[in-house]
């Protein structure tokens, strides 16, 4: 027989069982059994908690994974993690995409019935650029890339694999990693300058959605999960303190123009892991050189071989070989020559007419003589090269020794000019804007424009302390008003 008592405990007993229940359940669907706290976002199965925008038909599910195939739609979390509502997160998901296919992870977004979402920011998804018309657009941001605030210019990732990535929000800091490799990190200062059409890209809170860019474009997204962060986390990065700089750096950023540094060195003082920290400060993309030459670096076929063997090129940096001097063609074979993303050289090494060899940067190798008869020797020597060689880019352009600098302007006529120019055109060679040196002037830039010639920018850099910010070269971006469309790029292998 019960008490009173003993029969109001059990009640009791049972009650508390029951509120109990309810969350428990919910605690296990939203962790998914996983005790790391990661939540999954898509069953594999249906789109339950997604909702597409424009051409819902454009989604589909294959084997588990989310397809893009159609015309544009945008799919939107609006499930109930967090009532699809989230500030600070860590997001993951593994991506494949087909050749030319373009997509996009968007954060702090909302849902919109149709067009691109236009609050938050997105992450990109692209690997490779199909073929285009000439003249047409060509996108240059590509995976891993903040779009259009820092972007990725070399894609760390390969078309009809899987890959992972993950992006962390925390305060005022975003992140983003390729198969675990840190590639955009910016930090959003407190006050926000963006192109008119980039006006929502700032961080607030909000929900993800998944692009489906056009019909062309066949990307696929499985295992998507979010762990949620607490909302008083602290901002781990710094933002630039420039603020005049970062806004030109993402008005040219989202404009496509290719942030591209292809001319860095390694130096005692300066590791890859330093370099790339620099270059995610301002969106740059490295091009990370190896002096080949006589008396400059590696001087053997099979010395840089060993070298190539041993060395692991970070997947977003380009790899490439600084041909020194005039004899480096003789001094390697044409198979370790392709090893390298692409090659270049510059006129600061080569015998005058009296034969002697000289280094135009060191003042005692150097015999200048008479200025004029000294430009008509340089400049004979630059078009030999551009017409012998099979280089890529012509670096450290238009320049003079130190004895006959402070007449750059005098000695550089437009005939000496243009035959340089000429040179470059006929044997499709870029041309290096670079910034150590602040070359060449900007009346060069714009006469190789108008003749049809390619830019790259670069630093030809010392150790860590001149790596640079690429100021000169931005500056000389915007004066000649260069596009796109005038800068040259390594082809993708």
């Amino acid at each position: 027989m019960h008490t009173a008592t003993s029969v109001l405990r059990t009640n009791g007993d049972t009650m508390n069982r029951l509120l109990i229940l309810p969350a428990i359940c919910v605690l296990f669907l939203l962790t998914s059994c996983n005790s790391d706290g990661w939540i999954s976002l898509f069953d594999g199965e249906t789109m339950e908690g997604w909702q597409a925008s424009e051409n819902a038909d454009s989604w589909q599910i294959e084997d588990g994974a989310l397809v893009t195939r159609g015309p544009r739609s945008h799919l939107f979390y609006v499930g109930d993690v967090n009532d699809h509502n989230l500030k600070n997160f860590e997001f993951t998901a593994d991506v494949k995409a087909t050749p030319g296919s373009n997509s996009g992870i968007y954060f702090h977004t909302e849902y919109q019935d149709s067009g691109w979402p236009s609050k938050g920011y997105e992450a990109q998804v692209f690997n490779s650029s199909p073929d285009v018309e000439p003249g047409a657009y060509v996108e240059r941001k590509l995976t891993g890339s903040l779009y259009g605030i820092r972007n990725i210019w070399k894609t760390p990732a390969r078309n009809d694999e899987w890959f992972n990535y993950r992006i962390v929000v925390q305060g005022k800091t975003i992140r983003t990693y390729i198969n675990g490799a840190l590639m955009a990190d910016y930090t959003e200062p407190e006050a926000t300058e963006r192109p008119e059409t980039m006006a929502g890209r700032v961080l607030s809170s909000g929900t993800f959605a998944l692009q489906c860019h056009d019909p062309e474009s066949v990307v696929q997204y499985k295992n998507i999960k979010v762990k949620i962060l607490p909302d008083d986390l602290p901002t781990p990065g710094e933002p630039l303190e420039d603020a005049e700089y970062d806004a030109r750096l993402i008005a040219l950023s989202s404009a496509n123009v290719p942030l591209m540094d292809l001319h860095v060195h390694i130096r005692q003082d300066l590791t890859s892991d330093l370099a790339l920290a620099n270059a995610r400060q301002y969106g740059f993309t490295y091009g990370f050189a190896v002096n080949c030459g006589l008396m400059m670096g590696f001087e053997t076929d099979e010395a840089l071989n060993q070298f190539v063997d041993s060395y692991v090129q970070p997947p977003e940096t380009y790899f490439a070989m600084q041909a020194e001097g005039r004899e480096w063609l003789d001094l390697f074979t044409q198979e370790t020559i392709d090893r390298f993303d692409y090659v270049f050289t510059d006129a600061m090494t080569w015998t005058n007419d009296a034969g002697k060899r000289m280094r135009l940067w060191i003042p005692e190798e150097t015999e200048v003589g008479d200025p004029e008869n000294f430009m008509d020797q340089l400049v004979v020597r630059i078009e030999t090269i551009l017409n012998d060689e099979p280089i890529d880019v012509y670096v450290n352009p238009t320049y003079l020794p130190d004895e006959i600098n402070h007449l750059y302007d005098e000695l550089w006529t437009e005939d000496r000019m243009d035959r340089v120019i000429a040179a470059l055109f006929q044997n499709d060679i870029a041309l290096e804007i670079n910034d150590r040196f602040k070359l060449p002037s900007a009346t060069f830039i714009k006469r190789a424009e108008t003749g049809g010639i390619k830019f790259t920018c670069g630093t030809n850099n010392s150790g860590l302390g001149d790596l640079g910010r690429l100021e000169y070269c931005i500056d000389m971006i915007e004066e000649a008003g260069l596009t796109a469309q005038d800068m040259w790029i390594p082809p993708q292998r």
